[in-house]
């Protein structure tokens, strides 16, 4: 149990980031309404496709955006059609890996650690979770 318990852990920081980083943009850019908005300056040249914005560096990528903070931790976040922020697996790993003392576990108990975090996350297609409203 505590290999969930860990990604249970690892899911939550992540969230938390995420969170983090949609107040930082605000922050920086008061003419964000939401993260994805990052995105559509980026294609609109209106900003770099990559940058420092306060303590993150950013990357606009295909359908979302890297973002690393200032020691290291890396959340990589898409978004959905109605912009919403969406995330599978592979970039909550990525994000465990990049914390200062790196945390790496499996795919199954990523899995069970997202299923034991429903209602707060929702799987919006198979293997994608957002964040519940």
């Amino acid at each position: 149990m505590e290999r969930v318990e860990a990604a249970r852990d690892l899911v939550l920081g992540y969230v938390r980031a995420l969170n983090a980083i949609d107040e930082a943009m605000r922050v920086a850019i008061p003419s964000l309404k939401r993260l994805v908005d990052v995105v559509g300056l980026a294609r609109s040249r209106r900003i770099g496709r990559s940058d420092h914005i306060g303590t993150y560096f950013y990357k606009v990528h295909g359908a979302g955006c890297r973002f690393v903070s200032d020691n290291g931790a890396e959340v990589d976040v898409d978004f959905a059609a109605d912009g919403s922020e969406i995330f599978d697996l592979w970039r909550l790993r990525g994000y465990g890996l990049s914390l200062p003392e790196p945390l790496d576990v499996t795919d199954q108990d990523m899995r069970s650690a997202v299923q034991s975090l429903q209602p707060l996350l929702t799987e919006v297609r198979p293997g994608w979770f957002s964040v519940a409203n």
